[in-house]
């Protein structure tokens, strides 16, 4: 990871290349309009290991090796504890390879955010910053 991927939002250009955080760190590939891998599908206890948050879920892929996903395991923390009803989940990416590739997880951290229904509506790579996890979560409340 670039220090340049640090405190981009969720779908925030990547500076230079006019494309969505999402669509640049995955390599592009998609056309105009079309939605960020997983957004849309749902996820569960099933999945998730644990229930969904009441209003949302913070749902991070880390590996036990990436240094920003100590910092975005703090940051979503602590807006989880600050916002009523909002669950922040860590997933081992290493330990769960099927999921990772069914959701086309490419690196670590990958911040997924879930709706009350677990629906994906928000996704990013890299460590995001308070703020922005904070705006994302708007849309998904």
């Amino acid at each position: 990871m670039s220090d340049d991927d640090e405190g981009r939002e969720f779908g925030e250009a990547e500076p230079g290349t006019g494309r969505g955080l999402g669509e640049a760190e995955l390599g592009g590939g998609r056309r105009p309009g079309e939605a960020e891998p997983g957004t849309g599908r749902r996820l569960g206890e099933a999945e998730l290991g644990t229930a969904l948050g009441r209003r949302a879920t913070l749902v991070q892929f880390s590996s036990a090796f990436c240094q920003p996903c100590r910092a975005t395991r703090r940051t979503l923390a602590e807006v989880a504890a600050m916002v009523d009803g909002v669950a922040h989940v860590e997933i081992d990416a290493e330990e769960r390879l099927a999921l990772v590739r069914e959701l086309r997880i490419e690196r670590t951290p990958t911040v997924l955010v879930l709706d009350a229904g677990g629906a994906v509506v928000r996704r990013a790579e890299g460590q995001p910053r308070r703020a922005d996890v904070i705006a994302a979560l708007g849309q998904a409340v």
